[in-house]
This record gives structure tokens, C-alpha cells and sequence, in this order.
């Protein structure tokens, strides 16, 4: 069993590494030394080392980046009598790869030392001239904000946000953003140290971030809704530990999708058009089935995170971007009399996003029959074009009742009602069959 000594490399400034690391660093040989990644100001100090950078390239989480290092050092450590592992700022200020090293050593893999090191945290308190203490400041990783910070209102200092897709992902974690401006440390002990205040709208598009950024949050409005993430992080840990869930792929999903779509707008029958008299016991289903359509959602993303492709976080954005330009009338200067020209302007800005030559080019064509003549009229109705009231095929008389439907008061879902429809004729057929005495073959 070889020996790992754990060194940090302190918060930038190659003046604030302790002569500790440096009398490690002297004593192991070059080919005995590791980075965990060489994109730090004092890593030259660990001359001939080798980085662990590639785990970062071919993993598809940082859970599996600070694995395969732990494996990668207790093996080089098996080779050698010591390996110099470096790291970062201080190993004992949110790093994962230590904790994971220190259950290595209690599981008797390999023998761990951990030297004291200097943190951005040290720096940050003299910056933001406060006492952590005193304050109640809580230190947060910014790859898992939505958890970390669940149920908290600040003070909380937030490190490794080193690119826009963190940022973002802290911003849309919170429901409310707060009043009070947040301050950016970058860099801090360097010659280009920059600290600053941004208001939370721009937290994710005043600045360009970096591997040597935090941010410090004084309050916040409200606490961080800590279930939507909680939830993210269970579906993320199913995938991870579930055979089953782990095995499942977005094309196998698919079924799922659909059966748990078809099982909300069943509960939706039930609630109807909702109100104080609405049926507790409907709410309650209709509660439990978007909980399993929303699982649905979540695992799809869960993928797609995996694949390096997009969060949950990109998912509201995107959505929460997309309504408000397409909502000029409420967010923008665009003044609109009544509903139908909401719809038109929607229809016109839709096919401006997309490029599209028609605002029919975005509609399925492997719709359900009833769905795909409901778009198909929505969209025509912008420009005033009915169903040809002369067309006497069961087909034209089926789209004109479609366009009847959806032009009554209250705009009338066909689907909806020739479901509501075959349901009253499925009880009273029922009825029938229940009096009638049973057949002898």
C-alpha cells in the first residue's frame, strides 16, 4: 500500500503556497507528482507532474472525474513508496477528490496525508472585509447550488463558478431574485483581481467567468426551492445506482412518456374546469400523475445532462426566454385587442425563431387525426381561412366540426369533448350489458 501526501496550491498567487507544500513537493520525485489539473497560476511550482485534465475531457459527470483520479493515484501509489497529489486552493475546502481519498484510506487502500493549505476563502473575508463567523456565511459549490443551498436565505459564498451554464443554473435556482446586488471575486492575490458588484438578473451575462470566480450572496429574497433540485439529484442517483434506470435510454423511455401524458389528461377529465367544488380526491390524483409525468421530464434531461447536451436549468431558460419574446404585449411595447391576436402575433414570431417559410411547417405530421386538424385550423384561422363548407366527404364534415369546435365560446377542445362523449356512451352501454342475463354457448 503506497502512500498519497495531499498538497494545496492555495488561491493563485504562487506567494501563498506554505513552505509545507513546497518541502512535499521538493522531497517526491517528478515522476511521482500529480496535478489534478494544470489550469491553476502556482501550478509550475509541481515541476514534471502529470495532470489528471483528460478525465475531464471523457467523463460524462464530475462524480465520475474525481473517481477515476482517486483509482489513478492508488495505483500510481502502489508503484512508488509516495505520490505528491496537488490541487487547488486548499484540499480541505471543497474538494471532492480528497473526501473520496480519505474513505480510500479508512478502507484501508492507501495511506493519506493531507497538508494545510490556503484558500480563495482566506482572501475572499479580507475582500469582502467580513467575519464568516460572525456573518453565518455558508460555503457552497456551485455544480450543486440547487441542493447545497435549498432552504437558505444567505449569507452564502459560492465557488467554482468558472463558466455561464453555473451561473445560469444559480440564477434560475431561485424563484425570487433578491434586491441586494451579489459581489464576483475573481482572481483574487493576482495582478488582475477583480471584485464586483452585479445585480442577480445579470449574474449570468455582465462578466465573463473564469476557473478562479465566486460569488458572494449577502441574502436572497426567499430560499432556494430546494425540492425541483432535490428531485434532479434522486433521478440522478437512480440512474447511477438502479439497474433498471440505468439501462433506460431516451427511445426506450418513450412509451412512458406517452402512457404518463395519456394518465394526466385522464385526471384532468376528472378535475374538469377546476373551481371550489372541484373533488379533492380529483386535485390529489391529478397531483400524483404530473409528479409521474415530471419524472418522465427529469429523466429525459437526466440523459441529456449525461451527454454533456443540457441541465433542467437550460430547460427553464430556454422555455422562460422563449415565452417572454413571445410575449411581447407583456413584456414589450405590442399592444393586442382580445386573445385571437395574441395567438396571431405568436404564430409570427414562432416562424420568424424558426426560419420556417409557413407557420404550417412546424406541425407533425404523424399527429393524431383530431389533434393535427385542430392545428391545422388554429393556424389557418390567422389568416381568416375556414373548412370549405361545400366539401360534403365525411372528412371535410369531421374538420369543419373541428373548426366549429374550436370557434364556439370558450374555445372547445374536440378531443376532450368526443373523449367526454364516448365515455357517456361506454356507461350507458355498460348499463345495458350489466342487466342483461349472461350468454350460454
Amino acid at each position: 500500500m503506497g502512500r498519497i501526501t495531499v498538497v494545496g496550491l492555495g488561491p493563485g498567487d504562487p506567494s501563498l503556497v506554505t513552505a509545507g507544500t513546497i518541502a512535499a513537493i521538493d522531497r517526491v520525485p517528478a515522476e511521482a507528482r500529480f496535478l489534478r489539473t494544470e489550469v491553476h497560476p502556482s501550478a509550475h511550482m509541481v515541476a514534471g507532474a502529470s495532470t489528471f485534465d483528460h478525465h475531464y475531457e471523457t467523463a460524462d459527470t464530475f462524480d465520475q472525474v474525481y473517481r477515476r483520479i482517486v483509482d489513478d493515484l492508488i495505483a500510481a501509489a502502489a508503484d512508488h513508496d509516495e505520490v505528491l497529489y496537488a490541487v487547488p486552493g486548499s484540499p480541505r475546502v471543497l474538494e471532492r477528490t480528497v473526501d473520496l481519498l480519505d474513505e480510500a484510506g479508512r478502507d484501508g487502500r492507501a495511506e493519506v496525508e493531507v497538508l494545510a493549505g490556503m484558500s480563495f476563502v482566506d482572501l475572499a473575508w479580507v475582500r469582502l472585509g467580513i467575519d464568516p463567523y460572525e456573518e453565518g456565511v455558508r460555503l457552497i459549490d456551485g455544480h450543486r447550488f440547487e441542493v447545497a443551498a435549498a432552504g437558505e436565505r444567505g449569507p452564502l459564498l459560492v465557488a467554482h463558478c468558472h463558466n455561464q451554464r453555473v451561473l445560469s443554473d444559480i440564477k434560475l435556482a431561485v424563484d425570487e431574485f433578491p434586491s441586494t446586488p451579489v459581489v464576483v471575486l475573481q482572481r483574487l492575490g493576482l495582478p488582475d483581481e477583480s471584485v464586483a458588484t452585479v445585480e442577480w438578473a445579470e449574474l449570468d451575462r455582465s462578466f465573463e467567468p473564469d476557473h478562479l470566480t465566486s460569488v458572494y450572496i449577502p441574502e436572497l429574497a426567499q430560499p432556494v426551492a430546494g425540492e425541483v433540485a432535490a428531485f434532479v439529484a434522486l433521478v440522478a442517483k437512480l440512474r447511477a445506482e438502479c439497474p433498471w434506470d440505468a439501462e433506460q435510454t431516451h427511445r426506450t423511455l418513450t412509451r412512458h412518456l406517452l402512457e404518463e401524458t395519456y394518465e394526466v389528461l385522464e385526471a384532468l377529465d376528472e378535475v374538469g374546469d377546476g373551481g371550489p367544488d372541484t373533488d379533492p380526491e380529483a386535485y390529489a390524483h391529478l397531483e400524483e400523475e404530473l409528479g409521474d409525468l415530471l419524472f418522465q421530464i427529469v429523466f429525459h434531461t437526466t440523459l441529456a445532462t449525461e451527454a454533456g447536451a443540457f441541465g433542467l436549468g437550460d430547460v427553464a431558460r430556454g422555455v422562460h426566454d422563449k415565452l417572454v419574446h413571445r410575449h411581447p404585449h407583456v413584456f414589450g411595447l405590442v399592444t393586442v385587442d382580445g386573445a385571437d391576436e395574441v395567438i396571431a402575433n405568436w404564430e409570427q414570431i414562432k416562424k420568424v425563431e424558426k426560419g420556417r417559410e409557413s407557420i404550417f411547417d412546424g406541425i407533425p405530421s404523424d399527429l393524431p387525426a383530431l389533434l393535427y386538424a385542430l392545428k391545422v385550423t388554429k393556424k389557418a384561422s390567422t389568416f381568416d381561412v375556414v373548412p370549405d363548407p361545400t366539401d360534403a366527404t365525411v372528412g371535410g364534415q369531421l374538420l369543419a366540426l373541428v373548426a366549429a369546435a374550436r370557434a364556439a365560446d370558450g374555445d372547445i377542445d374536440p378531443e376532450t369533448e368526443l373523449r367526454a362523449a364516448a365515455a357517456r356512451l361506454r356507461d350507458r352501454a355498460k348499463a345495458v350489458e350489466a342487466n342483461q342475463p349472461p350468454e350460454i354457448a
